[in-house]
């Protein structure tokens, strides 16, 4: 069960990494839409949490310790917590539908939560690889 939370948390990785890669097409597709966001979108509310609940799970039957558990499902609240961030611009446009300071600034938080996801899953991942190396002949742990 080692093996397949190092496995689920490093396919987790990729997949946020990917997000970027996601959100980019949507940021440079022309003409601008809201559908250019719709892979970003799915990955984001159902591949993550899908992933997540897996990792989270797959730690819990590889007996880790609780902190690398706790880690493991953090990614689902800061998910859920991205979905917020990318609401509230347009919960506070001005009435013509402009961005305004308080809208750009849940935007930029946004970017911000996604980097501090990615450090999370990085952190499972290398807590997932060491719970998997096999201990040393003579050393405790």
């Amino acid at each position: 069960m080692r093996r397949a939370f190092v496995v689920l948390s490093s396919i987790t990785l990729a997949v946020f990494a990917f997000q970027f890669v996601l959100a980019a097409v949507g940021a440079f597709t022309e003409p601008a839409s809201e559908d250019a966001y719709a892979w970003h979108s799915i990955t984001g509310m159902a591949v993550i949490p899908a992933l997540t609940l897996l990792t989270t799970l797959a730690a819990a039957l590889a007996r880790a310790p609780g902190r690398l558990i706790g880690l493991a499902i953090l990614p689902l609240g800061l998910t859920l917590l991205q979905a917020l961030l990318a609401a509230l611009p347009d919960a506070f446009a001005d009435p013509a539908g402009g961005s305004t300071t308080l809208g750009l600034v849940f935007g930029g938080l946004h970017a911000v939560n996604a980097i501090v996801a990615v450090h999370v899953v990085v952190a499972v991942v290398r807590g997932a690889s060491r719970l998997d190396r096999p201990v040393e002949a003579g050393v405790a742990g």
